[in-house]
């Protein structure tokens, strides 16, 4: 029996999140689909200085991430919250 893969971080759900934190392509478009909206990929840092519009969406998002209650690590892991945070460079 092989052994057990370690999940990137708490909460990681395979097909759905990016082993890098929040939402991987293949799960926005499913919930696109499902619901209709219009999620987009994150924005880093060095995306933000190339596009003030992109460098908004990422001030807006750090912003609201960064005040909702939940911790970002447990013993020692990133939760989904904190590997969210770190994939747009929010720290």
């Amino acid at each position: 029996m092989a052994a057990k893969r370690e999940k990137p971080f708490i909460g990681f759900k395979p097909g759905i999140n990016s082993s890098k934190g929040g939402l991987s392509e293949k799960g926005r478009q499913k919930i696109n689909k499902e619901q209709g909206s219009n999620l987009k990929p994150p924005v880093t840092k060095a995306q933000a200085d190339k596009s003030p519009k992109d460098a908004n969406r990422r001030k807006s998002f750090c912003a609201r991430m960064s005040g909702m209650k939940g911790a970002t690590s447990k013993n020692g892991k990133l939760t989904a919250k904190g590997a969210a945070l770190d994939r747009w460079d929010c720290n």
